[in-house]
Formats: structure tokens, sequence, C-alpha cells
């Protein structure tokens, strides 16, 4: 449950933040355009998402993470295995696989 509340505050934080960065996007635009360009239109919301998904598509593409992933596996290499133990057990526990352990710890609570 904790752990599907996680994901649904980070997705709400998520879909936030691209709205938000539409609205810039719309007002950056729309302040400066129509003064730098002779015939430089307003644009509303909608087109400035349209512009934001553009220019993602032309200056990063469809790679999705890029170097994140890169960064990640340079990073495992560097660390003991002590390290990785201890990574990969907080990575269970946030998504509840640790429960099951500590659930099978209290079967017997009387012991």
């Amino acid at each position: 449950m904790n752990c599907k509340l996680s994901f649904a505050k980070i997705f709400v934080m998520v879909v936030a933040g691209v709205a938000a960065l539409g609205g810039v996007v719309m007002l950056l635009w729309n302040w400066l355009i129509p003064t730098l360009f002779v015939g430089g239109k307003e644009i509303d919301y909608m087109q400035a998402m349209g512009v934001l998904l553009l220019s993602k598509i032309l200056f990063s593409g469809f790679k999705g993470h890029g170097g994140h992933g890169r960064w990640l596996h340079h990073r495992w290499e560097q660390m003991t295995p002590e390290e990785r133990e201890k990574f990969q057990s907080g990575m269970r526990g946030c998504c509840g696989k640790h429960k099951k352990e500590s659930a099978e710890g209290l079967e017997n609570p009387h012991e």
C-alpha cells in the first residue's frame, strides 16, 4: 500500500511539473516571440504543450532516460558487495518485498 501511494505521489508531481513547464513555455513564448520576430504570434496553453513535446522530440529523441542508466551502471560497478546488498535491500523495502520476510518472522510471536 505504501509503495502504491509513493508511486501515486510521484505521478501527480510529474504531471504537475509538466503542466507547469507548459505554462512557462507559453509565457516565455508570448513574451519573446512577438517582440523579437515580425509576425510572431502569441500561442495558447495547448500550443505551448505542443512546442514542449516538439522540443523533447527534436533535442532528445525517444532514447528514454539517456545517460542515467550509464551513470547508475558506473556507480554500481564502483560499489562494494556490502554497498550493493544495502542498496538492494533498500529497494526491496520500498516496494514491499520485505513484508513477506517480516511476516515470516512474526508467524510465532511468542518465541
